[in-house]
């Protein structure tokens, strides 16, 4: 009986393995398989898709293709090798031997020899004509405006198998829409691997990448690019960066940084410049931050723009004093003054009114320690400390945006929502996606939440503008306008302490205070003119707002 059994379980396994077997083959390794045969008889030349161009909002380009060809050989019908070699070598600049090898090579139908090649090169090879020699059309990309929209657009280089890819900015972010699907053609050949001129030959068109239409305004982008520079002479700064956003909307309307790079050539610039430092970068943004801290506690109601305090002098926090950051003290000031006079020891005041569990309550629906979700490729979001690790210093140094770590894009998306009704919006650099036979997609503006009432975005405005119209950057504003916006002047750490002497300068606002049309924040590192962000960031973003309002046909009388 029991040989019966182990005959059987034997015919089961058996039957079993086949029907595996077979399902493998038919199912799971098919198309390998149908490929792998396909080879046997055929042969293939990839021919490679347009990338898809970039266009700012007004549909002028920021990165196109320029014509350029993929150089190929077919040894199997090279008459002269030698004479091929030694003509076509002269003109790509290949060692003869080298280019020897690549046309001799056994069972090869087609031998790519130089990618992207520049028309004049292609028309001093098609000159000689040489049979053997192929051209297919391999675009290569332009950036007209260069090192000014470089950290928007990106580069592309080549990945692990020397295809194209997109590298940060719009170009790695959009890599897949950018990139379109390559074409082939497809020749029949014999056992030796030699076409059959009158066999199978079939050729497929590439299909080419999408185009995007960024919130990019070219105007705008060329202001701040040139204003910045300006800046970085004026105030002899390291580093700087300008972002302008429509508040509205998170629409990116120009994005600039020094120092930059060429994205044509970007293998001749060191790789650590490549990210883009607005979306990559983290700093402590020092009093700028203050806004966000009052509008917190304007949203509780534990204060009011008319509530006072006394600054008479320095305020105790355990075994720390904190000063103001003139050592200047005004005795019983308001909140409106508070942030006037930028006082340190007023935000203190604020922040223990708010206390450390709804501090970082807010700082959590400002976005902080959260991506912001901007299409660029290289984002990163500085984390928070855990809620457990916070002590009051810490609270009070955060107050006044010292300790606390973020983003400039961070940064500007949270103040935006100051300037729309309290309503913070996704930040976008593409506004549309161009497809085949120009079928496009829009990419909505999107809503995140409401992080603060619009009576309280409507209270602190006011504030901010007085912050202005009676702080200490007041010489340098655009007269008639309304502006709201906040100076910034935040040590640096250097190996866990301050550096006294480097400073990081920002200033962050908008404008027209009632109506914004941007909302912008301009960051200096350590400025050699002067330590303060009233003496440096303030009056560059004064004048790129002075430029704006121009740009956009804004008097005093139609704010």
């Amino acid at each position: 009986m029991w040989r019966i059994w182990a005959a059987f379980v034997s015919f089961v396994i058996a039957f079993a393995i086949i029907i595996t077997r077979l399902f493998y083959w038919q199912v799971l390794a098919s198309e390998s398989l149908r490929t792998a045969a396909s080879s046997q008889h055929h042969v293939e030349l990839l021919l490679p898709a347009a990338r898809g161009s970039i266009y700012a909002l007004d549909r002028s380009p920021l990165v196109i293709n320029q014509p350029a060809f993929l150089v190929y050989t077919q040894p199997k019908i090279i008459k002269d090798v030698k004479l091929f070699t030694q003509q076509v070598s002269q003109v790509l600049g290949i060692e003869k031997d080298t280019l020897a090898e690549q046309v001799q090579e056994p069972d090869k139908v087609w031998v790519p020899l130089v990618h992207k090649a520049e028309i004049g090169v292609v028309d001093k090879l098609k000159e000689l004509h040489l049979e053997g020699l192929g051209f297919e059309k391999e675009p290569k990309r332009y950036y007209p405006e260069a090192s000014i929209a470089a950290y928007i657009s990106g580069f592309v280089g080549s990945d692990v198998n020397g295809n194209d890819r997109g590298y940060f900015g719009l170009e790695g972010y959009y890599n897949q829409e950018l990139t379109g699907k390559s074409g082939v053609i497809r020749q029949e050949k014999d056992a030796k691997g030699a076409p059959i001129l009158i066999g199978e030959a079939m050729r497929i068109e590439p299909e080419n990448g999408r185009d995007l239409v960024a919130w990019v305004d070219r105007a705008v982008q060329e202001i701040v690019d040139r204003r910045l520079m300006e800046g970085i002479r004026k105030y002899g700064a390291k580093e700087g960066s300008i972002v302008v956003m429509d508040p509205k909307t998170g629409g990116i309307m120009a994005m600039a940084n020094y120092p930059s790079y060429d994205p044509a050539h970007y293998n001749m610039y060191d790789k650590s410049i490549y990210k883009n430092p607005i979306v990559a970068a983290s700093y402590e943004p020092g009093s700028t931050f203050k806004v966000l801290v009052m509008s917190a506690a304007l949203q509780e109601k534990l204060v009011t723009p008319t509530t006072t305090m006394d600054e008479s002098g320095p305020v105790e926090v355990g075994e720390y004093a904190i000063r103001t950051w003139n050592n200047e003290y005004h005795g019983t000031i308001t909140m409106t003054q508070v942030l006037e006079h930028s006082s340190n020891v007023g935000m203190v005041y604020v922040a223990r009114k708010l206390g450390i569990e709804t501090f970082l309550r807010y700082l959590t629906l400002f976005g902080f320690g959260e991506s912001t979700g901007i299409d660029m490729e290289e984002e990163t979001s500085p984390d928070l400390r855990p809620a457990k690790e916070w002590k009051d210093i810490d609270l009070a140094t955060a107050s006044f945006g010292q300790g606390i770590a973020l983003t400039p894009i961070q940064m500007v998306r949270a103040v935006g929502s100051l300037a729309n009704g309290g309503w913070m919006m996704e930040p976008r650099v593409v506004k549309e996606i161009i497809g085949a036979k120009s079928k496009t997609i829009t990419l909505p503006p999107k809503k995140i939440r409401q992080v603060v009432s619009e009576a309280t975005a409507r209270i602190i405005t006011e504030m901010m503008v007085s912050a202005v119209d009676q702080g200490e950057a007041k010489w340098a504003k655009p007269k008639g306008y309304r502006i709201a916006g906040k100076t910034g002047t935040a040590q640096i750490p250097v190996a866990g302490h301050y550096d006294e002497k480097k400073t990081i300068t920002s200033f962050v606002g908008f404008a027209p205070a009632d109506n914004p049309r941007f909302v912008m924040l301009v960051t200096l590192r350590e400025p050699s003119s002067s330590p303060w962000g009233s003496e440096t960031a303030a009056p560059l973003f004064f004048t790129i707002a002075r430029d704006l309002f121009t740009y956009w046909a804004i008097s005093p009388d139609s704010q």
